[in-house]
């Protein structure tokens, strides 16, 4: 099956760019393009070929800490003294993280959050730590769903499957906090690996059908290429719904009902999905929106995915972060006690950059009993989520408070990362717009732009001749002039006649200045170029 998506965020720009060498400028005949070989992906220019730039800078993805963005000192003391407990008894480290750790550990089988287990502390037991299968077979035993249980401190060991429960009342309480005093239940709680994990089982829980009772699931356009990927693979239908870009990329509930009414000849729609603060446009979505959207969604009966993991994301002045959780129940008991909601958080973004550790949550309301039954099920199948992730989802939720040793530089540090993206968000959108040819919208929060582009028609002729799209061709030509690698805009999709591309703020500040002033000087070229 071919995903929506294939050549987006991790695709083939980024791929291009791994051929290249970081070697010094040089003035030689340059080599064959790949602009040139459009399907011919293994004749691309092969390292070790100079091209006229020192170095690629990969702008193109939210990993900040590949971007050269530090990690939070306290986050990885404790996870390094859950990973090698003998260093609890080191006097460098604070005394808070070591408490954290054990408290971690205690909670953790055999005391571990991953070690191997080493040859004879294996023990069969004989209940699968499955439900799936025990429920749905009705046997257990060694012979089915067998497991291994650690001996006590010696060896790690799988969580219960929706997470270890000290960590999910962590985020339980973390939540009230956040939202206000509105109250969170750890039952419902389920700790994932990353937020997509948790986003893309929903997605099969929720899809189901055929024809035209097959389910339909609204995202935005544009849109984060895990969710058209997602519906392609599990055969879901998409629903598209424009973002208004005129109006900062603004969500419009007309918008969202023409495009309800539309697909419903052709789907069952039953799942709305936002992502606020967005990708790839960084808008943020004001209380009355996201209002209006909670009476859309509870008026047509769809099931609603809020994707909000870059909560701590946001820089315009007058914007700020609601959760959709606390707006729901600020509604009062008509909305909070029927409308059925997921949203989702992840160790990934804002201030934490923890992309590869692979924490996150999911929350869930309303979900009828024996649909949480099923979705319970469903997690199993995996085992459990990664537990180093879990330990560093517990420490975003349960950060030092201002009595302990550690709050003061960790403060310090969070508020430098916010601080420093604040800065390059209005320092991208500012530069952008003095340029002929790009307009940018304000970057509201998240971790990216996503200027418009005006495309000269012959540049749209020769990327159409070469076989393609205009924004693949300009960005390819920017990758090869510059060494700049940036995402396309019709890997999220956009309005037909309309180009973009999605670079990430991730950048430090002076290399950020390189990057806009690099694509700045190319565009006024390729503009002169093909006019």
């Amino acid at each position: 099956m071919r995903l929506l998506g294939t050549w987006c965020v991790s695709g083939r720009v980024p791929f291009c760019h791994k051929r290249y060498s970081a070697s010094p400028r040089a003035s030689a005949r340059p080599p064959p393009s790949p602009l040139n070989r459009p399907s011919d992906t293994d004749s691309l220019p092969l390292q070790g070929v100079k091209k006229p730039f020192t170095e690629v800078i990969k702008a193109n993805i939210g990993d900040a800490h590949a971007m050269g963005q530090k990690p939070i000192t306290f986050f990885r003391q404790v996870l390094a003294l859950c990973s090698y407990p003998d260093l609890l008894d080191d006097n460098k480290f604070p005394e808070d993280a070591k408490q954290r750790a054990r408290r971690i550990l205690d909670s953790c089988g055999g005391h571990s959050i991953g070690q191997t287990p080493p040859p004879g502390h294996l023990q069969p037991h004989g209940s699968s730590t499955c439900p799936l299968l025990n429920n749905q077979s009705g046997r257990s035993g060694p012979a089915w769903g067998r497991r291994w249980q650690a001996s006590p401190g010696r060896c790690g060991a799988y969580s219960a499957s929706q997470g270890i429960e000290c960590i999910r009342q962590d985020v339980a309480r973390y939540i009230e906090k956040r939202d206000g005093g509105i109250l969170s239940d750890p039952d419902n709680i389920y700790l994932s690996t990353g937020a997509s994990d948790a986003i893309v089982t929903m997605l099969k829980l929720l899809v189901c059908g055929e024809g035209t009772e097959r389910t339909g699931v609204m995202i935005s356009i544009p849109q984060y290429p895990l969710y058209s990927a997602a519906l392609a693979d599990l055969g879901a239908v998409q629903i598209s719904y424009y973002l208004d870009e005129e109006k900062c990329w603004s969500l419009d509930v007309a918008e969202l009902r023409r495009a309800l009414t539309a697909a419903r000849q052709h789907c069952k729609p039953r799942v709305l999905c936002i992502i606020n603060p967005g990708n790839p446009t960084g808008q943020v979505q004001s209380r009355e929106c996201i209002e209006e959207v909670i009476r859309f969604a509870k008026e047509e009966h769809l099931f609603l995915m809020a994707d909000e993991v870059y909560q701590d994301n946001v820089y315009a002045d007058g914007c700020k972060f609601h959760s959709f959780k606390k707006v729901l129940f600020e509604m009062g008991p008509e909305y909070s006690s029927t409308l059925e909601m997921a949203s989702f958080h992840s160790t990934s973004k804002c201030y934490m950059g923890e992309c590869g550790l692979r924490g996150g949550y999911m929350e869930v309301i309303n979900l009828d009993p024996e649909v949480k039954a099923q979705l319970t099920k469903l997690v199993s199948v995996r085992l459990c989520p990664p537990v180093p992730g879990q330990a560093l989802m517990d420490l975003v939720v349960n950060p030092p408070q201002p009595d302990e040793p550690s709050h003061s530089t960790f403060m310090k540090e969070r508020r430098a990362v916010l601080a420093a993206l604040a800065e390059k968000a209005s320092l991208t959108q500012e530069i952008f717009n003095t340029v002929p040819g790009i307009t940018c919208n304000p970057v509201q929060g998240a971790m990216y732009t996503f200027p418009r582009l005006s495309m000269p028609q012959k540049a749209i002729d020769s990327a159409k001749e070469k076989g393609l799209l205009p924004d693949m061709f300009y960005c390819m030509k920017l990758l090869e002039e510059e060494g700049i690698c940036l995402v396309p805009g019709s890997g999220f999709g956009q309005k037909e006649g309309t180009f973009h591309f999605r670079m990430t703020i991730l950048p430090p500040t002076e290399k950020l200045k390189v990057v806009l002033q690099k694509i700045r000087d190319f565009h006024l070229r390729f503009t002169q170029e093909f006019s």
